[in-house]
């Protein structure tokens, strides 16, 4: 377990506001007004209300995940797919709440940066020169500062961050200082640290407003749909463990949840001072602030609003590179624009959150309906973490009346919130949930196809062939194919290669070579892991490389394979002269040629219906994927590539007959 975990710096406190608050810390821009929208302001919906919030702070995020779910660190790191990494091994199942939960996170990520930004410029209707402003000139607003946001994501976050922690520090005192100045307003609203008043509103009804503008009663119940999004950022919480240690996220959290306790309070308070028998539709964040301080206000929130959108963008970046580390999504061109570790930037998910962003905007138009939208997803999440952190808790064992008890707790919280969120479908929660599927069913399809292709993958020894390979190599009436010939090999096992590729070298047109390598990548559950291993088969003849890398490391293998190198000529392990006589004289090094074996779907299968559609998916998600080549880092200059049939279910019966001719008979 890495030292700095449990570590309290105040340089790490200040990264841990910038970094891990920014959806949290936001929701107080939209919280209240989805829970009070089309409802009459009473006594009993804002303490209630403010009740529900209080608790639901109190017991998912600091119980569940900043005193409970922070113990589950993988040397360090944290999120849905190292506590998965964790746990794996224990039973094959639990890869599905890992890919529900890490679809959810990248659905949320497409909803949170919209809601944020147009919930921080929506302020603007209550300055006296944008009274009047148009819906479409906010859109248009929020959009500009999107596509400025994802455009800025190539050149990284290294620089700016730095202004995050203090810029997060400002925004988080702003909502302190705010809810404190209304306090006064109503002490009535101190009763909703009494959870009495939660369940009172949770069993009783409410009237509001239908869309045929009828008063009609429902169940208090359904308002925790709206009271689950002051709890959305807590999985965020769990995801930066390693940018910020356990130490400072606990520490940092204590003065987060005061700030937005007493800001929801303020406004409750203000709420029931002013409004109390009226339908309130403004925005009530920016309703308790003084008016001299509503432009500066609006430019604080817009910032924290920015802030909370880079994190979820980052993110998503590093949970894309972890699942394609294990193999639970397709191979992405990934860019690093600084050193920073874990710093790096995926194109094609820039652009896919960019647009899901903005369709986002221009489908919903206002923070008011995409908070009908919001929250739903998340909770698949959360759900998904129980079930795994609770599996993690069985690997620690931990006493069982423990475990039952933390599943009872938080599946019955969950299920609820699930179910409340539910009643959102219909309003523009199918969103989310088509987003989210439409995510969980790329995840599934790669590791379903990848599990039906590893049935058929037929191993050899290895040592059965190493005469022929040896006799090939000495053969000078073949032609030099390459002076090192390197191919990828997924064999665990060092004593075994794929048939394949004995094939590809000794089949058809022979490939001829000095020095054979035969490189392996190996995924550990470790994050930072970056070591290798040499076998020599047959010294200077026969090499095996195996590479050991994190879940988090990216596999540049023309980086790697070249240290490997390097390391094994200063050793004098491997003699990587060209043996050409000429060439041999001057020293110049030998040629590289790495072949990477393409499978392609042959017509020659007899697959069951789910499993055909399963590799028809596959391979069409493969074709517009990065190939395997740039996938593992390799250079063009000097990689082939070779076809050849995918057959994983061969015909077994086909009926073919012979018919003579008169002259044959």
């Amino acid at each position: 377990m890495s030292k700095h975990i449990n570590k309290v710096t105040a340089a790490g406190l200040v990264v841990a506001l910038g970094i891990i608050y920014g959806d949290i810390g936001t929701s107080p821009l939209y919280v209240f007004d989805e829970i009070i929208h089309n409802k009459i302001i009473t006594e009993e919906l804002i303490i209630g209300a403010l009740s529900c919030i209080i608790w639901t702070l109190t017991l998912q995020t600091t119980i569940k995940y900043v005193i409970l779910t922070l113990k589950a660190d993988n040397r360090g790191e944290g999120g849905i797919f190292s506590l998965y990494t964790l746990v794996r091994r224990q039973k094959k199942w639990l890869v599905l709440p890992a890919m529900i939960g890490g679809a959810a996170l990248l659905a949320d990520g497409m909803i949170t940066p919209p809601i944020s930004v147009a919930s921080a410029i929506e302020g603007l209707k209550i300055l006296p020169t944008f009274a009047n402003i148009e819906e479409n000139t906010i859109i248009y607003i929020v959009i500009g500062i999107l596509c400025i946001l994802f455009f800025m994501q190539q050149f990284g976050s290294a620089s700016i961050g730095k202004l995050f922690g203090p810029i997060m520090f400002i925004w988080f005192s702003m909502l302190a200082v705010l809810g404190l100045s209304h306090l006064a307003d109503n002490w009535e609203i101190f009763k909703a640290f009494n959870p009495y008043y939660a369940i009172q509103l949770l069993t009783h009804e409410i009237n509001h407003l239908n869309a045929q503008g009828h008063w009609v009663p429902s169940s208090g119940f359904w308002l925790l749909g709206s009271v689950f999004l002051c709890t959305t950022g807590a999985e965020a919480l769990y995801s930066d463990l390693g940018h910020c240690g356990r130490g400072n996220i606990r520490i940092s959290w204590i003065y987060v949840k005061i700030c937005l306790i007493l800001t929801y309070l303020g406004q409750g308070a203000w709420l029931l001072k002013h409004e109390t028998g009226h339908m309130f539709e403004s925005k009530a964040f920016y309703s308790v602030m003084p008016d001299w301080f509503q432009l500066p206000g609006i430019i604080i929130a817009t910032a924290a609003a920015i802030i909370a959108s880079q994190a979820l963008i980052s993110g998503s970046f590093t949970l894309i590179a972890e699942s394609i580390r294990l193999n639970l999504w397709p191979k992405m061109k990934i860019n690093y624009p600084t050193e920073a570790r874990g710093q790096l930037y995926i194109p094609g998910i820039n652009t896919l959150l960019f647009c899901g962003c903005v369709g986002i905007v221009l489908y919903f138009r206002n923070s008011s309906a995409m908070g009908a939208a919001y929250g739903l997803a998340i909770t698949l999440c959360m759900l998904a973490t129980t079930i795994l952190f609770s599996n993690y808790m069985v690997s620690r064992r931990v006493n069982p009346m423990f475990i039952y008890l933390f599943l009872g707790v938080f599946l019955t919280i969950e299920m609820s919130f699930l179910i409340a969120n539910l009643d959102k479908f219909p309003h523009g929660g199918y969103v989310t949930l088509i987003v989210g599927g439409g995510l969980f069913a790329v995840m599934y399809v790669w590791f379903r196809a990848r599990k039906i292709k590893n049935r058929y993958v037929e191993f050899v020894r290895l040592e059965e062939y190493i005469p022929k390979l040896e006799e090939l190599s000495n053969d000078e009436s073949v032609p030099k194919y390459a002076t090192h010939l390197v191919y990828l090999t997924s064999a665990n096992n060092p004593k075994e290669i794929e048939h394949k590729i004995i094939y590809s070298i000794l089949s058809g047109k022979p490939k001829r070579a000095d020095i054979y390598w035969f490189v392996h990548v190996h995924t550990l559950d470790d994050p930072y892991t970056c070591d290798y291993v040499v076998d020599h088969i047959i010294p200077n003849d026969i090499i095996r490389v195996e590479f050991r890398l994190g879940f988090r490391m990216a596999p540049r293998l023309n980086l790697m394979f070249k240290k490997v190198v390097e390391d094994m000529v200063i050793n004098k392990e491997v003699n990587v002269t060209s043996r050409y006589e000429s060439q041999q004289r001057n020293n110049v090094v030998g040629d590289f040629q790495f072949v990477v074996l393409e499978k392609f779907l042959s017509q020659d299968n007899e697959l069951p219906f789910m499993e055909r559609m399963i590799m028809k998916a596959y391979f069409w998600v493969k074709e517009i994927s990065l190939s395997e080549e740039k996938g593992f880092g390799l250079s063009q200059a000097n990689v082939s590539v070779e076809k050849f049939p995918l057959i994983v279910a061969p015909v077994s019966k086909f009926k073919l007959r012979r018919v003579y001719t008169d002259e044959e008979e």
